[in-house]
């Protein structure tokens, strides 16, 4: 259309019909008919301003009529067929035209069938050109190839992942070997990665794999916590890319391919016996990756990185990221929640109940409704607990506070002849723990009765070697401890000897002499 104006308007300046022909690379037959056809539409240049290239061949050759495309059959319903195949994800292509073709036999054969679609998707399938700003978006992923490493000892192989991280602006990219795909592997290799660009994005934009997304969704992907507390810890957004849309995360498929073009298939010759040894080579190939010359435009990663993404990264924090996990447990009955067969103890209000817990190498945070509600230092031994004293209620933290030291000590604030008294008690049990019960009644008789009645009673109940709750409690109930007595309750309470008199024979009395033979018994 652009030649029929163009020879129009090169015949306005005179020109002869042969050098319009090889002006404008066509026959000079064409030329002539052309400037035939304007003749007789009696049509001039300059054209209407407002006349398009239809226009303008409908004034020329009113006689020519759109050619109609020609079918055999008529056309599928290609709409409907579409939406079926996205509503049911087991029904194929094959089966819809097995129906289509039992109700019009002599229909269009299955190859034609498909051709005609996939014809038809074309027009759906368009792709948007995405504009990248500069330090805005990162995106990861795993490659497909792995990278085989040998283990000395037993010459086992181990595959070993490949994670791709590339920038949107000027497709710098970082990647690493990692021993798999986990949570740890994959927040370690956005930490490193993240130090390797020596600043932090806007976004992260990762595929939708266990250890980045939980739930993928369409419209709101439940993000892995961690994952998570990672992008916060860097200031980062982290959109999860649609599930089954590999075009959202373009750069990151085409990072993935030249990784594994340059670095991977390049290193197919190459014996790895740690993981470290295939990260220096990787971060060697890597250099070369990046300063390769592009070969439509000028310029390489390396220098459009200088140039775009560098000056306007954010830096990292002062303190690098440390992992941790996350969990949902449920408080016990005994207020305390099982973290990988450790116990630890949370509020005694919160038993029954829900909390997350955020598990670090070296502490145990809990949570209940986003609150922070406790934190222990992590244990690693399996079956023990550690319990905080204000998280017991206060009937338990009066029991595990029964000791016998503590029993004494406040029996000392009554007395001394009260310590005193706990302390016999104690002392006369097989284990300590066995005279608990009545070293707590003796305390109780102290809120009912005054300190000067409780050191008298104690004092009467050591010389008489009544060493029982019960015996306190007689001496106060029937006010013994008031009846004149030696003093010195303090003393050591054996019994006085009695005076000589002659009734009294001594225990020398009982025993027999050695000459003398023992009555024999009939």
């Amino acid at each position: 259309m652009r030649k029929l104006k163009e020879v129009l308007r090169l015949h306005s300046l005179g020109l002869s019909q042969h050098q319009i022909a090889r002006s404008c690379s066509i026959s000079q037959s064409t030329v002539h008919e052309y400037v035939s056809a304007a003749k007789a539409a009696a049509l001039k240049w300059p054209l209407p301003e407002d006349w398009d290239d239809q226009k303008i061949e409908r004034a020329l050759f009113p006689q020519r009529v759109a050619p109609s495309i020609w079918r055999k059959h008529a056309e599928p319903d290609w709409t409907e067929i579409h939406r079926e195949l996205q509503t049911h994800k087991n029904l194929t292509l094959q089966l819809v035209w097995q129906e289509k073709r039992e109700s019009q036999p002599d229909g269009y054969g299955y190859s034609r069938f498909c051709d005609l679609y996939r014809r038809w998707l074309k027009k759906l399938d368009l792709v948007l050109r995405q504009d990248h700003f500069a330090g805005e978006k990162m995106f990861v992923d795993y490659a497909g190839a792995t990278i085989p490493i040998h283990n000395p000892e037993n010459g086992e192989i181990q595959p070993a992942a490949v994670f791709v991280a590339v920038l949107g602006a000027s497709s710098y990219t970082f990647a690493e070997a990692t021993s798999g795909q986990d949570l740890r592997s994959w927040i370690g290799s956005h930490i490193r990665a993240l130090e390797f660009f020596g600043g932090a994005v806007e976004v992260v934009v990762p595929d939708n794999l266990k250890s980045a997304v939980t739930h993928p969704s369409y419209y709101e992907p439940d993000l892995n916590p961690t994952y998570r507390d990672l992008g916060e810890h860097y200031g980062m957004a982290i959109i999860p890319a649609r599930p089954y849309r590999a075009r959202d995360k373009a750069k990151a498929e085409v990072g993935v391919q030249v990784v594994q073009r340059w670095i991977v298939a390049a290193l197919r010759k190459h014996k790895f016996f740690s993981l470290a040894e295939a990260n220096q080579a990787i971060r060697d190939l890597l250099v070369r990756l990046n300063q390769r010359p592009f070969r439509k435009r000028a310029g390489s990663r390396a220098t459009l990185f200088a140039q775009l993404d560098q000056p306007v990264l954010k830096p990292l924090p002062a303190t690098r990221y440390e992992f941790g996990k996350w969990k949902t447990a449920r408080v016990n009955i005994d207020y305390h929640i099982e973290v990988e067969r450790h116990y630890y103890s949370v509020p005694n209000a919160l038993a029954h109940q829900e909390v997350d817990v955020h598990l670090r190498s070296e502490l145990v945070e809990i949570l209940h409704r986003g609150a922070r509600v406790t934190s222990h230092v992590r244990s690693y031994e399996p079956g023990k607990a550690t319990t905080l004293t204000e998280h017991m209620p206060k009937a338990h933290q009066k029991y595990v506070g029964r000791t016998p030291s503590r029993l004494i000590e406040e029996a000392q604030q009554i007395g001394p002849c009260t310590a005193q008294l706990i302390e016999a008690i104690l002392a006369a049990k097989r284990h300590p723990e066995m005279g608990f019960r009545s070293c707590l009644g003796i305390l109780r008789l102290a809120k009912t009765h005054p300190v000067e009645r409780m050191e008298a009673a104690a004092r009467r109940a050591l010389r008489a070697r009544a060493f029982s709750c019960q015996s306190m409690d007689s001496i106060l109930k029937n006010q013994l401890d008031r009846l004149p007595g030696p003093a010195g309750g303090a003393e050591n309470p054996a019994l006085r000897p009695t005076g000589e008199h002659d009734n009294i024979r001594g225990a020398d009395y009982f025993d027999f002499p050695p000459e003398a033979e023992p009555p024999v018994v009939q």
